[in-house]
């Protein structure tokens, strides 16, 4: 019986050219929405996140590290994870 389930996996490398969507987000901000009727050009929203606090990544919605926002040599931003979350039952972000 166990060989009739091995055989019906996939194996690994059957799932390494999947597309998985990464975000990083910097911080949460919570608008009332005359507030964001009144959001133009050059407003500034303040996030609740502080400037040393760390970013949250995610991996198709779900949390998967927090890390450090770096520049990197080709002048663009990147993460450098300093967390890995690692929870079997993760939730997606809100």
């Amino acid at each position: 019986m166990a060989d009739d389930q091995d055989d019906k996996r996939l194996p690994k490398e059957a799932v390494y050219s999947v597309p998985v969507e990464i975000s990083v987000v910097l911080g949460k901000a919570v608008l009332r929405v005359h507030q964001l009727l009144k959001l133009g050009r050059g407003a500034v929203v303040e996030l609740e996140q502080k400037i040393n606090e760390p970013v949250e990544v995610y991996a198709n919605d779900v949390l998967i590290a927090r890390g450090e926002v770096i520049i990197t040599d080709g002048d663009k931003i990147g993460v450098t994870f300093t967390e890995l979350v690692r929870s079997v039952a993760q939730k997606p972000r809100d």
